[in-house]
C-alpha cells in the first residue's frame, strides 16, 4: 500500500507525534485521501455543526472552506450546510477513517469548527471524544488537543489541518 504521507514544512501541534519522531518536532504530513474519505471528513463535520442545532456564521465560513479544500462544489457545499439541520438521511455516526493519522487531523479541525462561535457545547465535544474513540485515539491525546484549541485565537483565516489533504480522485477505464 502506498503511504499517503508526505512531509510538509509546515508547522506541527505538539501532540502530532507519528512512529519514529519526536514530541514536539515541527513536522506536519500532507496526505492523500480517497473521495470517499474525503466525503466523510465533510459528512462528520457538518454533523459537528449540527449538535447545537444552531450554525453560525463563523461554522458556515469554515464549513464552505472545509468543502472546497476537498473538492467539493460551492453550491454542493451551501446545501449541505444550510439542510443538515433538516436532514434525517443523514447517519448521525462519527466517521472511521483508515489511519490514526487521518482522525487525527479530523478531530483537530472538528475542535477548531467547535471553538468557532467561541463556545464548545458539551453536545460537540461528547460527539469528538466519540470520533476519536472510534478511531482508536487515546483519550489522553484528545485532552490535550482539546486545550491547545482553546488556547488557540479564533481565526477564520488559521491554517486547518483540510489543507493538508489531497483527494485522488481514481481514474475511470477507457471505455
Amino acid at each position: 500500500m502506498k503511504n499517503p504521507l508526505r512531509r510538509s514544512t509546515r508547522e506541527t501541534h505538539e501532540c502530532d507525534v507519528l512512529p519514529g519522531e519526536k514530541q514536539g518536532e515541527t513536522v506536519r504530513y500532507d496526505m492523500t485521501i480517497t473521495v470517499k474519505e474525503g466525503s466523510e471528513y465533510f459528512r462528520g463535520l457538518l454533523l459537528l455543526i449540527s449538535k447545537d442545532r444552531k450554525i453560525t456564521g463563523a461554522e458556515t465560513v469554515l464549513m464552505k472552506r472545509i468543502g472546497q479544500a476537498l473538492g467539493f462544489e460551492k453550491n454542493f457545499c451551501d446545501n449541505a450546510i444550510h439542510e443538515i439541520l433538516d436532514n434525517k438521511f443523514v447517519v448521525d455516526e462519527p466517521p472511521e477513517f483508515s489511519t490514526s493519522e487521518l482522525a487525527m487531523k479530523f478531530i483537530r479541525d472538528g475542535l477548531t469548527l467547535a471553538g468557532a462561535d467561541e463556545e464548545t457545547h458539551g453536545f460537540e465535544e461528547s460527539w469528538l471524544r466519540s470520533a476519536a474513540e472510534k478511531n482508536g485515539l487515546d483519550a489522553g491525546w484528545f485532552l490535550r488537543e482539546r486545550t491547545l484549541a482553546v488556547r488557540r485565537k479564533r481565526d477564520l483565516d488559521a491554517r486547518l489541518e483540510v489543507d493538508d489533504l489531497t483527494v485522488e480522485y481514481s481514474r475511470r477505464a477507457p471505455s
